[in-house]
């Protein structure tokens, strides 16, 4: 017997539809390049999108039809985001940060037929205009007034333009609500990336179980500001979460440098944010020196890479500011586990809640996990024990667009590459990426927790552990280091700082120290990189 509910499909317009409808004044913030605050509503961000949708449609948008992105978090991207996907077209964000072949590579891959980019990009695009394939036309996201007087690409259209083609008299289809909705393709480090293809479904899925209490916790009394890039893995689902609880949202544009994020926090009233620690990094530097406080936010989430204890401590400490430390992947949506405490926490002394809030957190409703041996077998869950992480759920992704690379799973689980542990209460610790672990010996040493000591030295800003040749045990630690500035340190002072702190043979065989880490498009730190850069690195051998 089946039940009597209506069967309404879990499509991203329905999104737009109930923000307009029940949030109509609530408002959208934005830095635009063009250097301006620019502030619009709900209300006019589903007609400008079902305008663009009549554009698009005039123009001979078919469903299923890949439209491309380069562009920052703004009103702009957002009104995409929703003309596009709620057309039944699929939006393909690209990483602007990437090197232009590979932009070329994942344009042609994912055969992307029309291209939206800010102002910024124009030189990027001006470079891959003529080498792209599929793309025939494209389109720069800003006002006629501000539109290059010169460029190389052909036809270039003015976006605000092509919107004014479009009446807002448009109904969104009723699509299957597992068709595809948006494509994001992954940073690997090595080899193309491969492209990871969201359907209508999973994305409201994710945005429901993204915005419970226990994972990031939004509503319309919060003022949320999404640092994490648009154009990567959907800002991990924010700007579909702000309108399905009429949160008023702000969009930093192409300002990531702490003093701007910091002003449009006072400015604007935010109250939760969501980036990478590198981001932080520079927003907690800014207002340390200067001896700010936030007035409004309380809440920040971090993720893309595992946060230092010592950057999760200075925002609890220091700023009244909670950290929900999270852990996801493009293939996941990208949410799997937020670390929220449990009722029987309360209690807990501020340094055991603090041991807490160093790992990775529990798995969201709707991820499960487990961890497993070198054998395959399951692995306990004691908190001590580490093994692959793999991760099933009704956002995990089941193959990479045109099967690139072939079937990823193993027995219906998904494998994240990440090494990690989980505890008697299922909170999961990621120990390293797989192909970071350093092997001494036969021995393996985690290079998170050796970065996560190193950071909690007050004059250490970034550090990054690699595994470096040695000529008895394989492999042992380097320890890569950027030094605030104004501050001195030493090779001696900071393995000095080691001790105590852990087993004595885990500790770095030396220190070097440089002027930047390089950093990926998300603000991870490329390890691979920094290997190349020292596969040559003679360790020090007394």
């Amino acid at each position: 017997m089946q039940g009597s509910m209506m069967h309404m499909p879990l499509l991203i317009s329905s999104l737009i539809q109930h923000a307009e409808r029940h949030h109509p004044e609530q408002e959208i913030v934005s830095r635009r390049v063009e250097g301006d605050i620019h502030r619009t509503t709900y209300k006019q961000l589903a007609s400008r999108a079902r305008q663009l949708a009549n554009a698009m449609a005039a123009r001979g948008l078919q469903q299923g039809q890949r439209i491309a992105t380069l562009a920052w978090n703004g009103y702009r991207h957002l009104e995409l985001y929703y003309a596009v996907s709620g057309s039944g077209a699929v939006l393909h964000t690209i990483n602007p940060r990437l090197h232009p072949d590979q932009v070329t590579y994942i344009a042609d891959h994912a055969e992307d037929t029309t291209l939206f980019f800010d102002l910024t990009f124009l030189p990027l695009v001006e470079q891959i205009a003529h080498r792209v394939k599929t793309i025939k036309t494209f389109v720069a996201m800003i006002d006629k007034a501000n539109m290059p007087a010169s460029t190389s690409i052909p036809n270039l259209l003015c976006y605000e333009d092509v919107i004014a083609e479009g009446s807002d008299a448009f109904v969104w289809p009723q699509l299957d609500e597992n068709h595809a909705s948006s494509l994001c393709y992954t940073s690997g480090t090595t080899g193309n990336p491969k492209g990871v293809l969201y359907s209508h479904r999973s994305t409201i899925l994710h945005s429901f179980a993204a915005a419970l209490p226990d994972s990031l916790n939004c509503s319309a009394s919060d003022c949320i500001l999404p640092v994490v890039p648009m154009f990567h893995v959907n800002a991990w689902g924010l700007p579909y979460i702000a309108c399905m609880v009429g949160a008023k949202i702000v969009f930093p544009g192409p300002a990531l440098d702490g003093k701007s994020l910091y002003e449009l926090f006072e400015h604007e009233g935010v109250t939760v944010s969501a980036g990478v620690p590198t981001v932080w990094q520079g927003l907690l530097g800014h207002v340390q020196s200067h001896k700010l406080q936030f007035s409004t936010m309380r809440r920040t989430v971090i993720g893309g890479a595992a946060a230092p204890p010592a950057m999760i401590q200075t925002f609890e400490r220091d700023f009244k500011v909670n950290v929900l430390h999270a852990w996801g992947m493009t293939e996941l949506s990208p949410l799997g586990t937020v670390c929220t405490m449990k009722f029987k926490h309360r209690n807990l002394s501020h340094e055991q809640q603090m041991a807490i809030q160093a790992k990775q957190g529990r798995g969201i409703f709707g991820i499960d996990m487990k961890i497993v041996d070198a054998d395959g077998k399951d692995a306990p869950w004691d908190g001590e024990a580490t093994g692959d992480l793999m991760v099933r759920g009704h956002w995990v992704s089941d193959d990479y667009f045109k099967s690139e690379g072939g079937k990823p799973l193993h027995d219906g689980w998904f494998p994240t590459g990440d090494v990690a542990k989980i505890d008697p209460d299922g909170y999961m610790q990621i120990t390293d990426r797989s192909k970071d672990v350093i092997k001494s010996g036969g021995e393996w040493i985690g290079s998170i927790d050796l970065e996560n000591i190193a950071m909690a030295h007050p004059a250490v800003a970034m550090a990054a552990c690699i595994a470096a040749k040695h000529p008895k045990w394989d492999e042992r630690p380097l320890l890569v280091v950027v030094k605030k500035p104004d501050h001195q340190l030493t090779r001696e002072e900071l393995l000095a700082f080691y001790e105590g702190r852990i087993a004595k043979w885990w500790t770095p065989d030396d220190v070097v120290f440089v002027d930047a880490i390089p950093l990926g498009a998300t603000g991870k730190m490329l390890k691979h990189k920094l290997r190349e850069q020292f596969r040559d690195y003679r360790l020090p051998t007394t």
